[in-house]
């Protein structure tokens, strides 16, 4: 018989881990599910040796540092973790009663939080054959070990986060960095550019790849001046384009949620329009959103905490100060003394 769950939280990085730790602090029956072979969602998947530099409490931590604390502080309410399976279909059967079928089975639920992020997600690629037929054989569009570049002659391309952040983090192993970006504003954060113009790394702006040579692999990079047309030819071990993700909400465009852009609407208690039926992350969007992995974790937050009330509506939205209910946890699960205390 299918088991019933109180909270199914479809999304297993950062707040959805999060997410399945404050599910358990409130008492909730918890199950997380996710499409990717791993939890930690795009940390995992993407850069999980990048340094993470704006997670309170942290002046810097690596991404697999992080997605590791974040899994120890779930795992202390044991809920059931279900990777490998996408959720294709989201159908109320009855009152407080969810059925999620997923390529693989079904699951009941009695409430679900969605903490997808950005949904399916891939790395771009330059969709010119040429230059794509290297990827594996040099040219990189993510970065799982950064090790695997220690040494190397690096030209990194693109003007957003992941490109800063990886040329700021590879410094300390490569050779030698190049960056190039198309013009001269920077989508990544401000701190960042002012990183990368104070450190060695060489900077070129209005620049582009045109090609790249090398029999089994890239060893040359062909860069060419966007104003001027002039060319410039790089020896290069290594390139690692970050032109952006390619993201798909998937199966959740056909769960009857109202979206807009590709996120899922919700109100200041992380409510969708569906009753039961909760969001929050990257995947989420209202006036003054602002996608970040600590915006994400206080949606949690607020999204389990009126979650509970949903389910209970005896209960308080606020928990108590978790140092206060820990400590009591923890005496009423002390096995009594001999002398009755």
């Amino acid at each position: 018989m299918n088991e019933i769950y109180d909270i199914t939280i479809i999304g297993a990085g950062p707040t959805g881990l999060f997410a399945g730790y404050y599910a358990g602090f409130r008492g909730l029956k918890t199950k997380l599910i996710d499409s990717q072979p791993d939890l930690g969602g795009q940390i995992t998947a993407l850069y999980p040796d990048k340094y993470i530099y704006d997670v309170a409490g942290f002046p810097k931590i690596l991404g697999r540092e992080l997605v590791r604390n974040l899994v120890e502080q779930c795992m202390q309410y044991n809920p059931t973790v279900v990777l490998g399976e996408q959720v294709q279909r989201l159908e109320k059967v009855e009152e407080r009663l969810f059925r999620l079928t997923t390529d693989r089975t079904t699951h009941l639920s009695r409430a679900v939080l969605i903490t997808a992020g950005i949904g399916a997600f891939t790395p771009k690629t330059f969709k010119r054959p040429e230059i794509d037929q290297y990827q594996g054989r040099g040219l990189f569009f993510a970065v799982h070990n950064r090790e695997e570049f220690k040494g190397k002659r690096l030209l990194i391309i693109g003007g957003g986060d992941s490109a800063l952040d990886w040329a700021l983090n590879l410094v300390e192993v490569a050779r030698e960095i190049t960056l190039i970006h198309r013009r001269d504003g920077f989508r990544a954060h401000e701190d960042s550019v002012r990183r990368l113009f104070s450190s060695p790394i060489t900077v070129k702006l209005f620049y582009e790849l045109k090609a790249i040579r090398g029999e089994d692999r890239a060893e040359e990079a062909v860069i060419f001046h966007n104003k001027t047309g002039q060319e410039e030819v790089l020896q290069v071990d290594a390139i690692l384009a970050f032109l952006g993700l390619q993201s798909n909400l998937g199966p959740i465009k056909e769960w009857g949620l109202h979206l807009e852009e590709e996120s899922i609407l919700v109100n200041t208690k992380m409510e969708t329009n569906i009753p039961g039926v909760y969001a929050a992350g990257d995947i989420v969007t209202y006036p003054g959103k602002v996608k970040l992995i600590v915006t994400g974790f206080g949606e949690a937050a607020t999204a389990v905490n009126n979650l509970t009330r949903y389910l209970n509506p005896e209960a308080s939205v606020f928990p108590g100060h978790s140092s206060s209910i820990v400590e009591k946890q923890h005496k009423e699960s002390q096995p009594a003394r001999a002398d009755g205390s």
